[in-house]
């Protein structure tokens, strides 16, 4: 009886513990998943301690001698191989065609894709600069800054054809969560990467599914239970057109071995505020989604393909036409679409750039632009020299297209992560740089640049003629360089003619009949040359 007592004590013992661990872990049940395997011989081994204790063997010899610990001792040595075995044959050491072939790469034409600059589409903001804002906005709502704190996902995504970034309240501590969870999470932040304008937008509906869940609710164990086979990648969170709240869960396929060739085959989008999900193919992932193919695992593709290109081997000695990407990447909105932008180099290290890549984070497109210049580093460095007496640092960078030159954009934040300045560097050229304290400001500066310094020679882009008497002239000081500013008879532009470009302009007065070559702008013309 008490064998029998013992026995089931054992059982139930074992169940509970694999249970827990099961729950807590939560791996996928796939043979796919790593974690699937230490799940499996976790347990293995588990059941041979419950044995031992059972039968009260009191050394490794005596246990060696049942024949149940010498089968359990082999599956669990053959499972390791197996393992081992699979992860060696999965590996780019024998699949290197196969991992270079996981993205397929388009090369296009720089000026034909990259539009001319619309910035009402360009994010001022990096992820951090987000989040200080985001904090900021929340320490302002007293009745939930001591209820709730602000996660630190901060997707970026195109909301209403504009970059924003969203991210959604979480519970404060677990004695928080446990007064609060039953009410659910009240609200998300909104932030317009274009204005800076952050918004707590309160739902009618609360969030009850999220990362901040401690059971259940958690949005990991919730989607676990429904999809028990899926291996989740990176999960983001999103706002479709009407601002709902959404998880977007994409779904990990292996494509080469049992553990290789990582690619998102299908997403689940989960609705945060009633946790119902739809299941979609790739190809059919609704076209308001914007992640659901994580920047890194697309990083990770790109790199497969550029150090792969003439085999493994290549790739770790010879290195023969092996590209990489830069250490760092940016998103840029276009076509309604979020993609990651990432230079391209040498994987000898040099501080250049071959070109760059966009890849669309919704259906994985690839598109490869050969341009030759600094990599990106080289350009925050360059831009930062610019105003090294006020210690301003340099986000990494955008891509833009700038009067048909491919040029660097960046943000210039002070020591408390504020955006004070911009600044303009030309890629292929990039000692010429052009600062503002405007993104306005900042292009009418670069495009001057490109002109004096000979970038664009013969090519003005939409610059205009106008020849007339001065009407008013008035002289003013911007970061310690002089500038005129001119208004002819009969017209009401306002045109920046900086001396230090422009020497002739200290001889000028009202009533002297001049010609200017200038770029519209607002509130004043740029004058890129005056006669």
């Amino acid at each position: 009886m008490k064998k029998g007592k013992a026995k089931v004590f054992l059982t139930f013992l074992v169940i509970l513990i694999a249970g827990i661990y099961y729950y807590v872990t939560i791996p996928a049940i796939n043979i796919h998943a790593s974690g699937f395997w230490t799940f499996i011989l976790s347990v293995i081994v588990l059941l041979l301690a419950a044995y031992g204790i059972k039968m009260r063997f009191t050394s490794f010899q005596e246990a060696k001698r049942s024949k149940v610990f010498r089968i359990g001792g082999i599956l669990f040595a053959a499972l390791v191989i197996v393992f081992a075995v699979g992860s060696i044959l999965s590996s780019p050491i024998v699949n290197a065609k196969k991992y270079r072939n996981l993205l397929t790469i388009e090369e296009r034409d720089f000026s034909k894709d990259i539009q001319p600059v619309n910035f009402s589409q360009i994010p001022l903001l990096d992820k951090d600069s987000a989040a200080i804002l985001g904090n900021r906005k929340m320490g302002s709502m007293v009745d939930m800054v001591s209820q709730f704190e602000v996660s630190n996902l901060y997707s970026q995504i195109n909301y209403q054809e504009k970059p924003i970034r969203v991210t959604p309240l979480v519970y404060a501590s677990p004695v928080k969560w446990l007064t609060n969870q039953s009410q659910g999470i009240p609200a998300y932040i909104m932030i317009d990467m274009t204005t800076q304008d952050t918004s707590l937008v309160k739902l009618d509906k609360p969030i009850r599914y999220s990362e901040a869940e401690y059971l259940n609710r958690n949005i990991y164990r919730h989607l676990r239970f429904k999809y028990p086979t899926y291996i989740f990648d990176q999960l983001s969170f999103e706002i479709d057109d009407e601002g709902v709240p959404y998880w977007i869960c994409p779904v990990r396929d292996y494509t080469i071995g049992l553990f290789g060739g990582a690619t998102i085959g299908r997403v689940v989008i989960c609705n945060a505020q009633t946790g119902e999900c739809q299941d979609y193919a790739l190809k059919d992932c609704p076209e308001w989604v914007d992640r659901a193919n994580p920047a890194d695992l697309l990083i990770q593709q790109y790199n497969y393909y550029g150090t792969l290109v003439n085999g493994y081997i290549n790739s770790i000695f010879g290195q023969k036409g092996c590209l990489k990407s830069t250490d760092g990447y940016n998103y840029m909105a276009m076509e309604d679409d979020v993609w990651v932008y990432t230079g391209v180099t040498s994987v000898s290290g040099d501080q250049s750039n071959v070109g760059f890549v966009l890849m669309n984070q919704r259906t994985r497109e690839t598109r490869y632009y050969k341009v030759n210049g600094a990599e990106e580093y080289s350009a925050m460095g360059s831009a930062e020299g610019q105003v090294q007496n006020l210690g301003y640092q340099a986000t990494f960078p955008i891509l833009l297209n700038i009067s048909n030159e491919p040029t660097y954009f960046m943000a210039l934040k002070d020591s408390a992560g504020l955006v004070k300045k911009y600044a303009m560097v030309n890629i292929q050229k990039y000692q010429n740089v052009a600062i503002g304290d405007t993104v306005s400001a900042c292009q009418d500066a670069y495009i001057k640049l490109l002109n004096i310094s000979g970038i664009t020679a013969g090519n003005t882009g939409d610059s205009k003629k106008m020849t007339g008497t001065i009407r008013r002239i008035a002289q003013s000081v911007l970061d310690g360089n002089s500038h005129f500013y001119l208004v002819l008879n009969d017209h009401e532009e306002i045109f920046d003619v900086p001396v230090q470009d422009f020497l002739q302009v200290v001889t000028l007065q009202e009533g002297d009949k001049v010609t200017v070559e200038y770029l519209e702008g607002t509130p004043v013309c740029t004058v890129l040359n005056i006669e």
